[in-house]
This record gives C-alpha cells, sequence and structure tokens, in this order.
C-alpha cells in the first residue's frame, strides 16, 4: 500500500529506540513466548499438581536440613551447585545463617528450571527461553549479589570498616565514565596492537575498503610451499589469533615454516550499510588472489575462524563447485555450518528477535558493540555480570587486565545489511547446511568439497557447541580430523604448547569410515594433554608438498605491494 511506507518508517523508528534501552533485545518475543508458556502451564493442571509435589518434597527437604544443621553444624548441603555455579565455593557459605540461604537459592534456582520445562504444547526453545529468563532473573537476587547476604563482603566490610564498599564506588564511576564516553574497559589500553600483542612480524600487501591482508615475514630459511590463508570473525578484531607473542597462532604457524596470511576485516560505519555477504565474499576471493599473485603456481591451506569459518566453508564449496582448484586443506575452528542447534544463542535468534535488530540497525546503519556485548553478557551472566558485580564494586577489587580480556573488549561493528542477510540466511534459515545458500546466484553444497578436513572444537563453547560444530562430519565427505579440546571459545583456540591444564581429543574419520555419533565420539577419539598445536602442524606437514625457499614480502612492486608493517591500519579503527 502507498501509505505503508510512512508507517513502516514510524514501527522501525520506534523499535529502534526501544532496541537502545533492551540491549537489542526484543520484548515482543519475550513477551509472546512467555504467554505461550504460561497459558498452556494454566491448560496443565498435571504439570501444576506435580510442581506443588515438587515444591512441597523441596520445602520438607529444606525442613530435614535444617533439623540437621541445629544438631550438627557440619552437615552436608541438601543440593550442590551446578558444576559452572562457582558463587558458593568459599567455605564461609557452609557456617550459619549462609548455608541456609545459598541452599534456599539453589532448591529455588531448581523449581524453577523443572517449572519452565516439560509441558505440553510448548516447544523446546520456548522452554528454554522461559529458562533462561528466569534464571536471569533469580541471579540478580542471588545471595551471593547483596553485602548483608554474602559471608566474603560481610567479612571484608567488618575487616576494612567500608573501604572495600569505598574502592568498590570508585571503581564503579571509574567503569561508568568510560561506558558512556566510549574508552576500553581498565587496563585495556595496555595492550596496544603491534606493540603488546599483534607483534608477529609482517607486511600489508593488499588493502581493499573491506579488508587488509597482512603477509608474515618468514622465520625460517625454508617454507613448506603451500601458504595458509586466515580468516578471523569480522564481529572481533583479527588478532585473537595472533596475540601476545607467547600465545600466538600466527607465530606458531610461522615458527614451523609457514608463509602465513591474514585477513584483517574493517571496522564498518553507517556509510557501509548496503554491504552484503556478498561483499564479504568477493573480499576472499581477492584475497585469494593476492596469495596466488605472491606465491604463484601453489595451492593454499586455508583457515577460518568463528563466522570467518563458516564464511571459508562456503566459499570452499562454491570454489569446488566452480572447478577452482585452489586449496590444499580447510581447517574450521570453532565454526558452525549447521545451526539447528547454535547452543544458548539460538535464545536471542528468532523472527521477532531478527526483526527487531534489523530495525535497529536500519536506524543507524549497523549493530554496534556495545550491542553485541549486552548478549553474549547475558549468556554467561553469572559469570560476566554478577562475579564482576561482587568483585570488583562490593569487593572493592580489580582483577587484572590479559590480553585475552583486553581483546574481547575490541569489538568491531557489523554492517546492516550483512548482518540480516547472515542472521536470516545461516540461523533461521539453515540454508548452508541444507544445500540452499547461493553464491553468485547458484546454490552451494558442503559436500562438493573435496579437500581435507581439520575442524577444532571446544568443550565449554557456549556459542558454538562442540556437538552443533559436530555436525560437519553429516554434511561433508573428505577426511576429517575432528579435535575437541578443553576451554571456550577463544581461550580454547588460544591454547599454545605450555599452557597448563590443556588437553584434547582427536580422531580422524576417513571418507569410506561409518559415521560415529557425538555421544560416543569421546570413547573412540585418543585423548592427549596439552596443546592442540602441535597435532595441526603436523595435519598441515601431511599434506603439504614440502620446504622451499620463502616467498618474496608481496610482489615487490604493483597491486601487491608491501604498504606498511603489520598490524596495518584497519585493527585500530574504533
Amino acid at each position: 500500500m502507498p501509505d505503508r511506507y510512512s508507517t513502516k518508517s514510524l514501527d522501525r523508528a520506534a523499535n529502534a529506540h526501544l532496541a537502545r534501552f533492551t540491549l537489542g533485545v526484543t520484548p515482543y518475543g519475550m513477551a509472546s513466548t512467555f504467554f505461550t508458556w504460561g497459558a498452556h502451564l494454566m491448560g496443565a493442571p498435571g504439570k501444576q499438581v506435580q510442581l506443588a509435589e515438587k515444591a512441597a518434597r523441596k520445602a520438607m527437604r529444606f525442613g530435614v536440613y535444617m533439623n540437621q544443621l541445629a544438631r550438627d553444624p557440619n552437615t552436608p548441603g541438601c543440593i550442590e551447585p551446578l558444576p559452572h555455579d562457582h558463587r558458593f565455593d568459599h567455605e564461609s557459605w557452609q557456617r550459619w545463617p549462609y548455608n541456609l540461604m545459598h541452599q534456599s537459592f539453589l532448591l529455588t534456582q531448581q523449581w524453577w528450571y523443572n517449572a519452565a520445562c516439560d509441558i505440553d504444547g510448548v516447544t523446546k526453545h520456548d522452554e528454554h527461553v522461559v529458562s533462561f529468563v528466569t534464571r536471569q532473573m533469580l541471579d540478580m537476587v542471588s545471595p551471593s549479589n547483596f553485602i548483608a547476604t554474602n559471608p566474603e563482603v560481610t567479612r571484608a566490610t567488618l575487616d576494612e570498616g567500608g573501604g572495600n564498599l569505598m574502592r568498590g564506588m570508585q571503581n564503579f564511576l571509574q567503569d561508568w565514565e568510560r561506558a558512556v564516553s566510549g574508552k576500553p574497559s581498565v587496563g585495556a589500553e595496555d595492550f596496544v596492537p603491534g606493540r603488546d600483542v599483534a607483534t608477529t612480524p609482517g607486511k600489508v600487501v593488499f588493502r581493499t575498503h573491506l579488508l587488509e591482508l597482512i603477509q608474515y615475514a618468514p622465520q625460517t630459511d625454508s617454507v613448506q610451499a603451500e601458504p595458509i590463508l586466515i580468516i578471523p570473525a569480522w564481529i572481533m578484531k583479527y588478532y585473537i589469533l595472533d596475540l601476545s607473542p607467547h600465545n600466538s597462532l600466527v607465530g606458531h604457524l610461522v615458527d614451523q615454516g609457514y608463509t602465513v596470511f591474514m585477513v584483517s576485516w574493517r571496522n564498518p560505519t553507517a556509510e557501509d550499510r548496503d554491504m552484503g555477504m556478498a561483499d564479504y565474499f568477493d573480499a576472499i576471493e581477492q584475497a585469494f588472489d593476492a596469495v596466488g599473485a605472491i606465491v604463484p603456481d601453489q595451492k593454499v591451506h586455508a583457515m577460518g575462524y568463528c563466522l570467518g569459518g563458516t564464511l571459508i566453508a562456503a566459499k570452499a564449496a562454491q570454489m569446488a563447485r566452480d572447478g577452482q582448484d585452489r586449496l590444499a586443506s580447510l581447517t574450521l575452528l570453532a565454526t558452525q555450518v549447521d545451526f539447528t542447534e547454535p547452543g544458548e544463542l539460538q535464545l536471542f535468534i528468532s523472527e521477532s528477535e531478527v526483526t527487531f535488530l534489523e530495525n535497529m540497525m536500519w536506524d543507524q546503519g549497523y549493530l554496534d558493540t556495545k550491542q553485541m556485548a549486552g548478549a553474549f553478557q547475558l549468556l554467561r551472566s553469572t559469570d560476566l555480570i554478577w562475579s564482576r558485580y561482587t568483585h570488583d564494586y562490593l569487593m572493592g577489587k580489580r582483577q587484572d587486565m590479559f590480553d585475552l580480556m583486553a581483546w574481547n573488549d575490541d569489538a568491531t561493528r557489523l554492517p546492516y545489511r550483512m548482518h540480516s542477510e547472515y542472521l536470516r540466511k545461516f540461523y533461521l534459515g539453515n540454508e548452508l547446511a541444507q544445500g540452499q545458500y547461493h553464491i553468485d546466484g547458484k546454490p552451494v553444497t558442503l559436500d562438493a568439497i573435496d579437500v581435507p578436513l581439520f575442524c577444532v572444537s571446544t568443550t565449554s563453547d557456549h556459542i558454538a557447541p562442540w556437538q552443533s560444530v559436530y555436525k560437519l562430519h553429516l554434511l561433508t565427505e573428505p577426511s576429517l580430523t575432528f579435535v575437541l579440546t578443553s576451554g571456550g571459545h577463544n581461550a580454547g583456540i588460544v591454547s599454545e604448547p605450555g599452557h597448563k591444564g590443556r588437553s584434547f581429543h582427536i580422531h580422524t574419520t576417513d571418507q569410506d569410515d561409518p559415521y560415529i555419533p557425538p555421544e560416543t565420539w569421546e570413547t573412540v577419539a585418543k585423548p592427549h594433554e596439552g596443546s592442540w598445536w602441535p597435532a595441526l602442524v603436523d595435519w598441515l606437514n601431511a599434506r603439504s608438498s614440502g620446504k622451499t625457499t620463502p616467498p618474496k614480502m608481496g610482489t615487490g612492486k604493483g597491486k601487491y605491494r608491501p604498504l606498511e608493517d603489520a598490524p596495518g591500519t584497519y585493527v585500530f579503527q574504533k
């Protein structure tokens, strides 16, 4: 209708402003989900009886615990926290009355989980959303968050005469001032790319509006003939893979005799609002052309991390479709290509949520870094919000900044069109896994990829759960070496040799081997202590043709001449 344009603009403007207060989380979708859950719960008298019985049993259980505690102060708790919940680890939580407080809280938390789940007519997604939101609300009122009910804070306040609270107030005001003025977190300024992080020597040898291509200087007399091209995620800066000198994956690969190229993405602005996924695929094509010109007549070991892995997987499928024999292997790090089970991140991906984000991005031209950070912090609110609140503001202490935390504070924006296409086609439509995603007007299928695959996932990844990453086995045909390493989405990848507490499982499934479900994979895979990086190097060596003289830095002159020293200029864009 002719008059719909103006009313549509009004809708978008209203929702765009609302989104700034909700950190990009749609209140309409949440309200709809809770209405659906509540209506079905009202129509389930059996479930109501079950919940009443559970409440009575928990009350009886707590009463018995109180009675036993009166006779024996060392009585163990009647419920244990979940393995990842460390709020009540301190021994002071086992003393009266704090033991009663945290035990009552854990029983209430468990009851609400039962109330949210297993209701006829409610989808698993809606159940997970209700469970997630109720957990966030309960986390807000946890006894660990208040001075009078947290024994550690109470003791510190009494011992210091409130000095911890004064320091905490100073910390809060400092954080608030930095947040509203757009400054990085305290201590992040001590990790400057090119000086403290991203220090592996190299040159920017190619630049477009969307990317800079960095070629790293050789550190050995001879190198493997096939170069490595790394495609990082464009949601953060590239130097997660070139962090400090001691934990740089790029530095490790260069030291092992590889010519490494890295893409450094531009930080988009409102002027880039109409850049779409096609522009990113074109940029990768240009990066391959540059590598081919600098290291001619050689195939490339392609490597992608997170969203960059999804991008290079789709690009590899397109190359195979078009008969481009440019790849020697493909390595994917913490990468999903099937989005049917994307972990807790799926709680924020629905038609209502995507539309809400589109309205916000339509208004400003991009998804801002703080708007992304809000959702990710909610996924791990106990660790990223309330633990920090207790430590920094109630205890008055500061956690020392380190390289990975500083990198995590250095996010990038996402263009309106690209992010909308990514969410709709990959997350909502799952088009890549279903062979329905189009590049250059024709569909690509992952089973067309015909080069060996090396896939790394992590045990504690809340963004790309390893069971979801593992689905690559069902979508590709070639030999696939799968690694499951300890750690999270970022820390598990930054797992340099010598890092204490690291371990991994590894197993190769050849083309004709039967499928092994993830439930039994760990019983078949071989366990190892330490870093998975040497296993990657061994795998790459076995798929390389041998050593040769290191190539020049760029082509010396012309289109791919060295422009400036790494880490370039795009990494500094704020």
